[in-house]
């Protein structure tokens, strides 16, 4: 087979077609000047650079712009708007009825509040970012490499990489310390993925460009597409010495990418910064506000138009009770000025509605933060949520969507880093009909085997069979030994030797678990050439030469390995998916049914299974085969079928050796996990890049699916959304459609929506997917056949209790979110560890980034931060519910309490001719939201939950409360606003009906109804608090001091004799509250205040008793409640084997190997591996 590198082929899209896109993009080599000539048009009529610099900006705010730009998102609120337009309504004398400082003061402490808050936010995005830029690089510059930091890096230049560097912009790869400058990377902030993957140079700067001088004059130009999200193709041409050689992915190293097993690499810049292809799927930043802000955005509207009605009708009612009554009282016709009644009524328009303002009170934007604040450290503060491991503690990096965690009804996860930790390790194995590794049913705890005999053992391998071992090293069992060498022998793994230790690196991950399985049990795989493998058998090297290298693909789900043993025999080593092994045995190969029994038994396990097989090879049959398999591999047109048709006839009449049983680990606790979030009434999406053997295999694992669901794959999505009629669509044959032969009809989805009680799946693709998402790219807006496509899928997928979305891009993660968010309407969360997540996390309700393996970057993206994917039950049914109950409760008795003392105003109106007059003193009015009843509130909001955590977690079932909106929405606006009416009506007409026969003192009448709105207030919250605790009954003391205390003062004879504009009441308090006749009043009015509450309550518990009551009941017997099931038995119909050799994203390193170009010269078979493994008993 040829050394050299094959013909580089035209540029092809994803979808196999030519690309037809015009390289617009030039780039030229060490040549800064010719690069910043090209200009685009920036902000009128002003121009900017066409290539964009290396530095990340995340922050929102500088010294100069902070203040303009927070205060212009703050005002995003209506609330503010109003509170700033009554602040000028205020400074008009002629029309105030309070003093201006009564609504500027809080004002100024709730923008302030909130800018603090932001500008301490915008400083962690600004050291994140500082934390990138200031990453190191090796850049050219006047003939030598320089050290650099990222944010130095420009389009077109030269960069160099060390191993283990993370790549810092999109570079075309122009030579690499390795032989045929090839270069191996770790995908993991990309895909997800932690195996290998490998990039190589053209062969023409491979050649040229190996010394600084001669990158130094490389003044080559490159023609390419413009930066784009795709990450999986790239389309250009490199000019260089009058030739034009293609460039396609396999030649690009994109930003993000780690360089792994690769001592130095040169790469030349052609995306730097926000145009580099990850940063492209990263999306912008959008300000998320949770549906209960939204709301209140409503509910203030709602209450703003009520307040201009009522206002409205009051200053009607002035003109006319001016036009009829006023002429015949002397005194009203002095104080008139003259004025019409017209003009009158435009006054006490506005004057009303400065007096009503307080029906949105300024405390509740500040006491809203600083409850946003509490819950996040809460969260922050919580040790059962803390990784010992990583000492690492869950963090809310957004302190305004807490409550929005009681809310998620959709979970998207990612599946690597994510539910698993992309880890494999080897379980079990079958060989001749004998499964090893079976843990004694009578065993508790077994000590491993020892195997300090085997020099080459890393002491990762946890082995309990001593059977194994026993025959193993016997030498009697040549089954079992003719099994390891296979695994030793039939791989692409590649070895390097550091520090006396050997370092495998794989093209995925169970392929290495398969190799360091063999070497720990002494068949060591020692190192390979261009055409051998050196194994170390149980002490004996032994080099085989390779003579043909069959390698894996997706389609081909098995590779194989012809070699030539040092007996001189020819054998053929295959390994491979179980029903395709099984399709190419011999008829006569022994001990197939107990393999496939074993292979069932291992399926009940949810591992992963993978078959090894062997044939002894004649010579001539070689000879003649290995002509034909030349002859293929050099053809120009038709090359893969070819060699497809040559691997079939060599890889038959198999004899079975046996299979493997592999272990994904899980992270801990995620089947729980998922099981408990979906009993909390959550359905769970997982969007993973990994192949769809591999998502479903962990699908299986992590009990997501079952063997008693219906799975819809692919051709059963064709079939179910076909989007009109074939008659309907004659005129639209340009609209692609997924099929011809049936329609989904509304009948049809109602027979699909029956087949939950057999329970079904959806196990989608990304070329499925991107037909779906389509639409969202049309030019004009999605095409109407389209949206009701992607309506239909929202629908059917939404249906489904497990959806499964396999190799798809982090563009299209994103994408089915923001389907589900717009055709579902539901609240969303996205889960993930990598920046491959991270436009995902952006597009979801709620982000939440775990802090694992693959960097922080979905991280420093998300809302909240956790360790491990077991913290998200904890996150929301604890934190999250808890939050939304606090919340929702703060707010209905926050407006209860300020809509009851303003509606006072409203009823004091009939009796005092419209005048505008206030019915409580201008100090109540100022400290009544701030001081005399924010803190019972306050504390409410801060520290109020139902049941305790424990319960929480142990009934789910409670988290619905909030899916359904239950206790905050319009429903619940209208009764508390009716409750309001009802609770001011009798604080104003009881006090008045009382005083009514004597002799009616204003004053005396003001404290008396105030005295009896702040105990009616504190009474009302103090009913609703389900978990007393000390600060709850401070609160509520504090409350009635401040009340007393502050009353006593504002009203005393100094204050006035000062400031008697300001103070008008003076020793009002204190002979109105020595008489009994006013406390016996305040009595009265706070019972019947508190009946309609005190009866509903009543009702409630005796004519619908909710599953709340019996989980308190239970929580007093020592929590009774049935708890999570953690150990349920998953057993299996109809077991289903599921092959683990499928999780590389790429084809295998067969084809490297075979033309040695992936080999480092000059090393041969291994000095260290002529020694053997120890002293054999």
């Amino acid at each position: 087979m040829s050394l050299q590198q094959p013909p580089s082929k035209p540029a092809s899209s994803p979808d196999g077609t030519h690309s037809n896109r015009e390289h617009t993009w030039q780039v030229k080599a060490n040549d800064r000047d010719f690069n910043n000539q090209f200009t685009k048009k920036g902000f009128l009529c002003f121009k900017r650079r066409k290539y964009a610099d290396n530095v990340i900006k995340t922050r929102k705010y500088n010294v100069l712009t902070f203040l303009p730009f927070n205060l212009y998102e703050q005002f995003q609120r209506v609330a503010n708007v109003y509170f700033l337009l009554m602040v000028i309504l205020q400074g008009v004398p002629a029309i105030s009825t309070l003093p201006w400082h009564t609504t500027m003061i809080p004002l100024l402490m709730v923008l302030a509040t909130r800018g603090v808050k932001d500008i301490l936010d915008d400083m962690a995005r600004y050291r994140s970012d500082n934390e990138i830029n200031n990453r190191p690089c090796d850049i050219l510059h006047s003939g030598s490499f320089k050290a650099a930091r990222w944010r130095d890096v420009h389009v077109g230049d030269v960069v160099r990489l060390r191993k283990n560097q993370l790549i810092p912009a999109d570079m075309l790869l122009l030579s690499s310390s390795e032989p045929h400058s090839l270069c191996y990377v770790e995908t993991a902030d990309i895909d997800g993925e932690t195996n290998l993957k490998y990039r190589q140079a053209l062969s023409v700067t491979h050649e040229e460009l190996h010394t600084e001088d001669k990158l130094a004059a490389f003044d080559g130009r490159v023609l390419c597409e413009e930066p784009n999200s795709q990450l999986h193709f790239f389309s250009g041409v490199l000019h260089w010495r009058g030739g034009q050689h293609p460039i396609d992915n396999d030649r690009i190293l994109l930003r993000g990418f780690r360089l792994r097993n690769t001592h130095t690499c040169y790469g030349l810049v052609l995306f730097a910064g926000l145009d580099s292809k990850i940063l492209r799927n990263c999306g912008r930043t959008v300000v998320k506000r949770t549906r209960i802000e939204l709301l209140m955005n409503h509910v203030v509207l709602m209450i703003l138009l009520f307040l201009l009605v009522t206002s409205l009708l009051l200053a009607v009612g002035a003109g006319l009770w001016e036009s009829r009554f006023s002429g015949s009282l002397e005194a009203i016709v002095a104080l008139s000025e003259g004025f019409s009644p017209a003009y009158w009524g435009f006054v006490t328009f506005w004057g009303y509605i400065i007096i009503l303002s307080p029906a949105m009170p300024m405390a509740l934007y500040i006491t809203f933060e600083v409850i946003h604040l509490v819950h996040s450290r809460f969260i922050n503060w919580d040790l059962q949520m803390h990784f010992p491991e990583k000492d690492t503690y869950a963090s809310a990096r957004s302190t305004s969507l807490n409550e929005q965690l009681g809310q998620i009804e959709v979970i998207f996860s990612d599946k690597t880093g994510t539910l698993t930790q992309n880890i494999m390790t080897y379980k079990k194995c079958c060989v001749a009909g004998t499964v090893y590794g079976n843990l004694p049913a009578t065993s508790k705890k077994l000590k491993p085997v020892d195997l300090c005999w085997n020099r080459y053992a890393d002491g990762k391998l946890q082995l309990h069979d001593e059977l194994l071992m026993e025959r193993l090293r016997s030498q009697e069992d040549q089954d079992l030994r003719e099994f390891f060498r296979a695994l030793s022998v039939c791989h692409t793994v590649m070895v390097e030797e550091k520090d006396g230790d050997l370092l495998y690196q794989a093209a995925s991950p169970d392929e290495e678990a398969l190799v360091t399985a063999a070497r720990n049990l002494g068949f060591v795989f020692l190192s390979r050439t261009q055409d051998s493998v050196t194994v170390n058998e149980l002490g004996v090297e032994r080099h085989y030469h390779v003579l043909a290298m069959l390698d894996f693909s997706s389609q081909r789900r098995r590779m194989s390995v012809l070699v030539r043993e040092p007996e001189g025999g020819l054998k053929l080593y295959c390994k491979g998916a179980d029903i395709v092994i099984f399709e190419r045995l011999a008829p006569d190969s022994p001990h197939r049914d107990a393999t496939e029994k074993a292979l069932d038994g291992f399926a009940e396990e949810t591992l992963r299974t993978l078959c090894l097989a062997c044939r002894s090879v004649e010579e001539g049959f070689y000879r003649e085969w290995i002509d034909e398999h030349h002859h293929a591999n050099m053809a120009t047109q038709g090359r893969q079928q070819e060699l497809e048709a040559a691997y079939e006839r060599i890889e038959n009449n198999l004899t079975l050796l046996g299979a493997t049983a592999i272990e994904d680990r899980l992270q801990e606790g995620v089947p729980e996990t998922i099981r408990t979030l979906k009993r909390a009434g959550i359905k769970i999406w997982v969007l993973t890049g990994d192949k769809k053997e591999t998502a479903v295999n962990i699908g299986y694992s992590v009990k997501l699916l079952s063997s008693d669901m219906t799975i819809l794959e692919g051709k059963d999505l064709r079939t179910l959304l076909e989007p009109m009629q074939e008659e309907k669509s004659s005129d639209s044959n340009n609209i692609p459609r997924l099929s011809k032969e049936t329609v989904w009809t509304n009948q049809e989805l109602r027979d699909l929506h029956k087949l939950g009680a057999q329970r079904k799946a959806l196990v989608i693709t990304g070329p499925d997917l991107e037909f779906i998402l389509r639409a969202s790219d049309s030019a004009g807006g999605a095409h109407g056949q389209q949206v009701e496509l992607q309506k239909r899928f929202v629908e059917l997928a939404s249906s489904c209790p497990a959806v499964i979305c396999c190799r798809v891009t982090p563009l299209q993660k994103a994408r089915m979110v923001e389907l589900v968010r717009r055709y579902q309407g539901v609240v969303t969360l996205a889960i993930g560890d990598g920046a491959n997540d991270v436009n995902m996390i952006k597009t979801a309700h709620i982000g939440v980034g775990i802090s694992g393996q693959e960097g922080l970057q979905a991280v420093q993206c998300s809302d909240y931060s956790i360790a491990q994917f077991r913290f998200l039950q904890r996150l929301l049914l604890v934190h999250g519910r808890w939050s939304y109950i606090r919340i929702c409760k703060y707010l209905r008795f926050f407006l209860f309490k300020t809509l009851s003392f303003t509606f006072v105003h409203i009823w004091y109106s009939f009796f005092n001719g419209f005048t505008a007059q206030r019915g409580f003193e201008n100090w109540f009015i100022t400290f009544y939201t701030v001081l005399y009843t924010s803190f019972p509130v306050l504390s409410m909001g801060l520290l109020e939950k139902d049941v305790s955590d424990r319960a929480s977690l142990q009934c789910p079932e409670l988290y619905r409360v909030g899916q359904y909106q239950e206790l905050f929405g319009y429903r619940v606006f209208s009764v508390t606003m009716l409750h309001a009416l009802l609770t001011s009506l009798i604080l104003f007409f009881i006090p008045f009906g009382a005083f009514l026969p004597s002799a009616l003192d204003y004053q005396t009448f003001a404290v008396t109804v105030a005295t009896a709105a702040v105990f009616t207030t504190t009474a009302e919250i103090a009913l609703q608090i389900w978990t007393w605790t000390l600060p709850n009954a401070l609160a509520i003391l504090l409350s009635i001091v401040f009340y007393f205390t502050l009353t006593f003062m504002l009203h005393s004879f100094i204050l006035h004799q000062t400031w008697p504009k300001d103070f008008l009441f003076p020793g009002a308090s204190l002979s109105t509250l020595r008489d009994p006749y006013m406390w016996l009043i305040v009595l009265l009015t706070v019972t019947v205040c508190l009946l309609p509450s005190l009866t509903a309550r009543a009702l409630d518990t005796v004519l619908r008793p909710p599953d709340l009551h019996r989980v308190h009941s239970s929580e007093g017997q020592r929590m009774s409640v049935s708890t999570v099931e953690l150990r349920s038995g998953f057993q299996r119909d109809q077991p289903q084997r599921r092959s683990s050799y499928a999780f590389s994203q790429e084809r295998g390193f067969g084809e490297r190997i075979a033309s040695g170009t992936s080999l480092r010269k000059g090393k041969g078979s291994r000095r260290a591996g002529r020694q053997g493994l120890g002293e054999q008993q």
